[in-house]
């Protein structure tokens, strides 16, 4: 096969990269639109950008949803990780396999089945015990650490199965506590892993409708709730803006997390 040649895989490549980041591109054209019909092109603006700064209920969500995603993720880190610790190094023990499977759970779990349970979780608490007095912030963040902790334990534990255990053993022969061992030896290995068990639960977190309008209240809407319900009664160039936006932050986020993993991984390599 001659080099340079187009194969049938670079035509497949090249479609499913057109099918992905073709819509995007034109959302992020269209968001320069002057028109207010999304779909009709009148004269590059950025006056949807200054209108949208001006909207405070569409701010006010977007706070509110960074703020639920960012406690979610870091929460999910630290739970996702003990149960990922608890499943790789504890070996095998009584009711392992339940616990394990209740951890995956959420994975498989529809949005709407644990939206429903959580919504009636809350309600019984509140019967029961006055907590939590009414649905808000609160509860959608517990919501999202609830499905949030199982990709995080799952991403972590994959890393952990891979990690060599010599490391460990050596570090407690030669005298180190188990606690000072993790934070020391295991932390440092697993942090891409930890890293991207944290992007992965702040996306979720930040990108999730279904189970945040089960259990949130009057007083918390989130930013995929005020832009579902813009949209029902039709698409504002607001929301081109708004979504311009996101993707040129998560797009540089990420670059930065690739980035700080590849250099951490490299500086690993060169250590061993």
């Amino acid at each position: 096969m001659q080099k340079g040649r187009l194969t049938f895989s670079n035509y497949v490549l090249a479609f499913g990269l057109l099918f992905l980041y073709l819509p995007m591109v034109l959302l992020i054209i269209y968001s320069f639109n002057e028109s207010k019909l999304v779909t009709v092109w009148a004269g590059f603006s950025i006056k949807w950008y200054m209108e949208l700064f001006s909207d405070r209920q569409l701010i006010a969500a977007v706070w509110m949803s960074l703020r639920i995603a960012f406690m979610s993720a870091c929460m999910a880190v630290v739970l996702g990780t003990m149960a990922a610790y608890i499943m790789v190094r504890f070996g095998r023990f009584k009711g392992k396999t339940a616990f394990s499977s209740m951890i995956t759970a959420p994975l498989v779990m529809p949005d709407v089945i644990t939206g429903l349970s959580l919504l009636l979780l809350f309600v019984a608490m509140s019967q029961a015990f006055g907590w939590p007095a009414e649905r808000g912030m609160m509860t959608i963040w517990i919501a999202h650490v609830t499905f949030c902790t199982a990709y995080v334990a799952v991403v972590v534990s994959s890393r952990l199965k891979e990690m060599d255990i010599s490391l460990v053993e050596a570090a407690m022969d030669l005298g180190a506590s188990p606690l000072k061992t993790f934070f020391l030896i295991t932390v440092p290995v697993i942090a891409p892993a930890l890293l991207s068990g944290w992007l992965i639960a702040f996306t979720l977190s930040l990108d999730d409708l279904v189970i945040a309008s089960f259990v949130s209240g009057p007083s918390a809407t989130t930013l995929p709730m005020v832009v579902f319900s813009s949209v029902r009664l039709g698409v504002s160039p607001k929301i081109n803006a708004l979504a311009t936006l996101i993707i040129l932050i998560v797009s540089l986020v990420a670059f930065m997390a690739w980035w700080f993993a590849r250099k951490a991984e490299l500086k690993q390599r060169q250590q061993l």
